[in-house]
């Protein structure tokens, strides 16, 4: 009995041994492979399975457990209902012994079954608790909210993060499991007051240092508008991460804070890269209010504006109308949603409702299609993201990528994570397609319809003013040229003459150079092809950065494409 009561090391082996007892045993295997090896879903497993309780042999039960392990996984897979027509009397006894073996380990003959079950239960709560930020697709009736794309910009260390994550947190997007989950892992490194910036700063160098890195993304919603938050980096090694953040963007916060004594640093580049990516208002929230030093103090919150209002309006904002100062406090979450006791001298609406009070941004549907790529990456397929500048994309729409000149197909299209079929300007995308492999994109390819393509080329005439330079600019100076999400090194090839700030009198006679607070226009030639468009035409694609040595040197915007001699 011992022999044929234990299971066969192999059923080659089985086939090789021809003993009478074993020619039964064969038989019963071959009635069971049939079924069991190809799954064959549920309608054929109530056949043989009475016929397992009738025999009740020794020899049978000793195969029981294979077959009720595949019979499972059969009726895992299977619909549900079938289940409970084709077996009746048999399935209530499996779910029964199912039960004591998720909860006991090892209890039963199917104990490891069930503790092989239990990590992919663990997991999906893992996945539930992730907080994913996915917006509830709007009734089909309902009008679509408008989109803005608001990026927080400031110096490192002013609280942007925080400040996302709090949102984030008022707005429903981040459960509070899942912050007290954070809270938990922030204190264990003692560093208790970094938990709400986690919900934005997802990697772990970013939490562990403490500093954003690449631009992060989130979204949230009020009643009239729907909004992408852009986590911009203070730091100032990563500054063009920065700039490809606030190209993207409608509108800045700059946070300062109120700490600080002197605000310089970051701040004031910040401010002048959003003015140069095309940022027209900005509001200013001065952070970190509910600090003991300050405590909400009105003369605090003044001395700060006045500090800043003289070199936001040398950028180029206006106080009276681009401009709003607001006080709050990032870590409490004061004065970012509901209106705090604790500063009645602010009148103001606080910062959501703020946003929700602005008014539509201006953009056209029916201009040409222009969605410069910020990144992209390989999954089934070739996905990009990037915001659509101008014009509509849908599903299945023919596109040309720029400079290169594919044409490409979108299988796929989402708006902020949400899967829909058609998306308008100033949304931030994420498109699936075909026709083009990842290798052959880069950062700063522009998608266009076929009708009206962008321009690309390697020379141009723009006007420059020089921002921050020690010494002289000659022709042959070479930086680095960021335009919309491009980063490209380019040459000055030539200055072609000095521009009076106050009256916009060009110079009859060639500089030989240029200095800092100098205008100037210059032709410049990039190392590679690059798309681009006029001032004039486009706004959003024609107006750059210079940086040169970490720092921003320059900003310009695009007069003239000079077209490629052959």
């Amino acid at each position: 009995m011992d022999s044929t009561d234990t299971a066969p090391d192999s059923w080659e082996q089985e086939d090789d041994v021809e003993a009478p007892a074993d020619a039964q045993l064969q038989s019963a295997f071959t009635a069971l492979n049939v079924n069991a090896k190809p799954f064959v879903p549920n309608v054929n497993a109530p056949e043989f399975v009475p016929a397992f309780f009738q025999r009740g042999s020794s020899e049978e039960s000793g195969r029981d457990g294979t077959d009720t392990v595949s019979r499972m996984e059969v009726t895992e897979t299977a619909a549900p209902v079938e289940n409970g027509e084709a077996d009746m009397n048999t399935e209530p006894s499996w779910e029964q012994k199912e039960e004591p073996s998720e909860t006991e380990p090892g209890g039963g003959p199917y104990g490891d079954m069930g503790s092989a079950e239990d990590p992919q239960q663990e997991m999906m709560e893992e996945e539930e608790e992730m907080p994913m930020p996915k917006v509830a697709p709007a009734l089909p009736d309902a009008p679509k909210k408008e989109h803005v794309n608001v990026v927080f910009i400031g110096h490192v260390d002013a609280g942007k993060s925080t400040i996302g994550g709090q949102i984030m947190y008022l707005t429903g997007m981040v459960d509070k499991r899942t912050l007290e989950k954070y809270e938990r892992e922030a204190k264990e490194k003692n560093r208790e007051t970094w938990y709400l910036s986690w919900a934005l700063d997802t990697n772990q160098e970013e939490r562990d240092k403490g500093k954003t890195v690449e631009v992060g993304r989130a979204y949230f919603e009020t009643e009239k508008k729907h909004f992408t938050i852009l986590d911009a980096p203070g730091h100032k090694s990563f500054v063009p991460n920065m700039i490809g953040g606030a190209s993207q963007a409608d509108l800045a916060v700059l946070v300062s804070f109120s700490t600080y004594s002197s605000q310089v640093g970051q701040t004031r580049e910040h401010a002048m890269l959003a003015k140069t990516a095309g940022v027209k208002h900005l509001i200013v929230l001065i952070n970190k209010m509910d600090d003991p030093t300050v405590n909400w103090s009105l003369e605090r919150y003044e001395e700060c504006k006045e500090k800043l209002v003289p070199f936001l309006k040398k950028v180029g904002f206006n106080p009276k109308k681009d401009i709003h100062f607001m006080p709050c406090s990032g870590l409490t979450g004061a004065n970012l949603k509901e209106p705090t006791e604790l500063c009645p001298w602010y009148t103001g609406l606080p910062f959501i409702p703020h946003l929700d009070s602005l008014p539509n941004f201006n953009r056209s549907s029916d201009g040409p299609v222009r969605l410069p790529i910020v990144d992209k990456y390989k999954d089934m397929g070739t996905v990009v993201l990037g915001k659509l500048e101008s014009g509509s994309i849908s599903k299945a729409q023919q596109l040309v990528m720029m400079p290169n000149r594919h044409i490409v197909e979108v299988l796929s299209l989402l708006s902020d994570d949400v899967e829909t079929d058609d998306a308008g300007p100033g949304e931030n995308l994420k498109l699936r397609l075909k026709g083009i492999e990842e290798e052959e994109i880069l950062p700063g390819f522009i998608l266009c319809n076929a009708e009206n393509l962008c321009h690309s080329g390697r020379t141009f005439d723009a006007q420059i003013v020089i921002i921050e330079h020690k010494s002289i600019i000659c022709p042959g100076y070479n930086a680095v040229l960021h335009i919309h999400t491009c980063i490209e090194e380019v040459q000055i090839t030539a200055l072609i003459c000095l521009v009076d700030k106050k009256t916009g009198e060009k110079s009859k006679t060639r500089p030989r150079f240029v200095k800092q607070d100098q205008v100037c226009i210059a032709r410049l030639r990039t190392a590679g092809t690059i798309c681009l468009e006029t001032f004039k035409d486009f706004p959003q694609m024609g107006r750059f950065t210079l940086r040169d040595e970490g720092k921003t040197i320059a900003i310009g915007k695009v007069l003239k494409l000079v077209p490629e001699k052959d």
